[in-house]
């Protein structure tokens, strides 16, 4: 009896500190079936939260975290600074985003809900000051490499009552890979063949902002694709133009974070899910081969072709390891009215 009683307390209590809390919503770490990847999504949409965290080198936080071969969660975007975020802007005045620690947290964003299960969240958020301006995120495993890979979904709608030009977007992160971070050879790669692709280098400590200006850390990695550069302590800067957006109108396109064991798999996960533009992530020491791990940062429905091409059949253990189907359906953008 005790114990139900203390547990109906404590549910108590926890419902008391929401309603004291406006209503707050409740951030999640989500894994993948495999249970060998981790992401730690706020409720605003970006990564890094405490909030059931499991990597070991995290500070007590879990943005986006892959099992390594001795059984322990090792993240690529916590160590450190907690400095992965986005943010969007339209008509070359109003801007919302969220970055933990490069832009203290949330800016002019207002949650309307966050719903999450062990294997999904979403996020949906507006603009303070253009309410009518909606951003979803829905992250899950991806489609065809599940191993290796979730996708967020991200829907970019305008009910303002009025067309909104210039519509920007803009994914940045550090990347801090195991067991070197701080030390990391960064790629980014489909730079070229991105036609929505307005900015990108290797600056993870850049604002989410997309109407607050932005500089590289290493200039030959401005607009261009480049391979395991590095090893400093860096990342990657996309940022998007979507062009102009009617009432009722919305864009989709994918953002996909991930990892594996090594960088051939990496890049088969990549041409299973016809990823456009990508940026990996890799320990000084396992720039050559990927190993222990290669973490994957990635886009679909930019404007883009796929980088990759789709991969032949695995070996079994590969097929087990990535979760790997061979039609590459990958994710796609659309306009819808």
């Amino acid at each position: 009896m005790k114990h139900i009683t203390r547990n109906k307390i404590a549910q108590l209590l926890a419902i008391g500190l929401l309603i004291s809390a406006g209503g707050a919503h409740a951030a999640a770490t989500i894994f993948n079936s495999a249970g060998t990847l981790a992401l730690g999504v706020n409720d605003e949409g970006h990564l890094n939260t405490s909030v059931g965290s499991v990597a070991d080198n995290g500070n007590g936080n879990t943005g986006l975290a892959y099992k390594y071969a001795d059984g322990k969660f090792y993240d690529a975007t916590a160590p450190g600074c907690l400095c992965e975020g986005w943010g969007v802007s339209v008509n070359g005045n109003k801007s919302g985003y969220a970055n933990a620690s490069t832009d203290g947290g949330a800016n002019n964003l207002t949650v309307n809900s966050f719903t999450s299960t062990a294997n999904s969240a979403t996020s949906v958020v507006s603009l303070t000051s253009l309410r009518g301006l909606t951003v979803t995120q829905a992250y899950s495993q991806a489609n065809n490499a599940p191993g290796a890979l979730f996708k967020d979904v991200v829907t970019i709608t305008n009910k303002t009552g009025e067309t909104v030009t210039d519509v920007k977007f803009v994914r940045v992160m550090d990347w801090d890979i195991s067991p070197t971070e701080f030390n990391e050879f960064v790629t980014i790669k489909g730079t070229g063949s991105t036609t929505l692709l307005e900015r990108s280098h290797d600056n993870g400590f850049n604002t989410a902002n997309p109407l607050g200006g932005d500089s590289s850390m290493d200039s030959s990695t401005e607009n261009t694709d480049f391979s395991d550069n590095g090893p400093a302590d860096h990342g990657a800067y996309f940022r998007f133009n979507f062009g102009s957006l009617k009432d009722g109108e919305s864009y989709t396109f994918t953002t996909f974070y991930g990892a594996a064991a090594n960088e051939t798999l990496a890049l088969a996960a990549i041409g299973a899910e016809s990823i456009e533009l990508f940026s990996l992530g890799q320990s000084d020491g396992g720039q050559t081969t990927g190993s222990p791990a290669t973490f994957i940062f990635g886009f679909a429905g930019v404007g883009g072709k796929p980088v990759e091409p789709n991969p032949t059949v695995p070996e079994p253990a590969s097929l087990a390891l990535v979760g790997l189907a061979l039609a590459g359906l990958g994710a796609t953008r659309r306009r819808r009215a």
